[in-house]
């Protein structure tokens, strides 16, 4: 009989003997600033490049170190850690400068996920490429991407707006602003906030589709896919939900062109005149960017009302 607990463990070991070969046999990175992604929840979404830099790096620079500290426990890592957050980071930039400046290898982590993205690091990584200083990206996890391609909605163009103002009138003149945006939204919320901002967005913004993206990758993931609307009234029904959220929206509708019911009808009744109803629909859908099946539709309304040669209707 096979001991399970047995094969995890030895599993684990093969897994992070592989990681520390990976390391000491790896050519020595160049020294420079690292901006290294890191995992959003689970421990186990990180790279091997991801690794090794932090293991051989002379400092990591992180937004908390208790955070830091599990993943680096948990792959046994040794590498001295410092605080960099946004309460701190005017203080401590220019040391960071300096140690780069003296050719030493810097990380700069988040808590979760990939650094500048809703986080105070771009300053450093400006200060950084403003000083001739070589900064190179790490790529990895990042809950927007991961929201966005669970969401099944639009990606081939989207637009990242972060958290959405607290104050309620701040935030509904930002989604005023959204209103406009040919693409699908991405947003982080706070669970406390959620409520509240979707009964803004479903005000603002309309019958959209939408998925709440929760605690991804972690054990309790949830994603929750409804319109605007519906997932408003199911959090205003069951309270708020906990853990990180990741809102995506779908793109708005294209707006139906202005076209005078009068001139459409004349011309629609020219086309099924000389090519049909099928075509005249799909001829007149090009030209307006009107539906085909609501002109298809509309022409046989037409068609049927078209008199006989003897004056009598068909």
């Amino acid at each position: 009989m096979t001991d399970r607990g047995a094969s995890k463990t030895t599993d684990a070991s093969v897994a992070m003997s592989a990681i520390a070969a990976a390391i000491r046999d790896a050519p020595r990175d160049p020294p420079g600033l690292y901006v290294v992604a890191t995992p959003i929840g689970n421990l186990a979404d990180i790279g091997l490049r991801a690794l090794r830099i932090l293991a051989r790096a002379d400092l990591i620079a992180c937004e908390d170190t208790r955070v830091t500290r599990k993943l680096m426990e948990r792959y046994g890592l040794k590498t001295r850690l410092l605080s960099y957050h946004e309460h701190n980071e005017a203080a401590r930039r220019p040391d960071l400068i300096a140690r780069l400046d003296a050719g030493e290898t810097l990380a700069l982590v988040t808590d979760a996920g990939t650094p500048l993205v809703s986080d105070p690091g771009f300053r450093l990584v400006a200060a950084a490429g403003d000083a001739g200083l070589p900064v190179y990206p790490v790529p990895g996890a990042s809950a927007l991407l991961a929201g966005l391609v669970a969401s099944g909605l639009p990606a081939e163009r989207f637009w990242f707006e972060g958290f959405l103002p607290a104050k309620h009138g701040a935030r509904r003149a930002r989604i005023a602003d959204l209103r406009g945006i040919d693409g699908t939204l991405v947003l982080y919320e706070s669970p406390h906030r959620i409520a509240a901002t979707l009964a803004d967005l479903a005000g603002g913004l309309g019958l959209r589709p939408a998925v709440l993206a929760r605690e991804l990758t972690k054990r309790f993931e949830t994603v929750t896919r409804g319109s605007l609307s519906d997932l408003a009234a199911d959090l205003a029904a069951n309270g708020p939900p906990k853990g990180e959220i990741v809102l995506v929206i779908g793109p708005p509708e294209a707006e139906t062109p202005d076209v005078e019911t009068g001139d459409l009808d004349d011309r629609l009744a020219t086309l099924v005149t000389e090519h049909g109803v099928k075509r005249a629909a799909a001829q007149l859908a090009a030209e307006t960017g009107l539906k085909r099946k609501q002109l298809y539709q509309r022409a046989l309304e037409l068609d049927k009302s078209k008199p006989c040669d003897d004056g009598e209707a068909p």
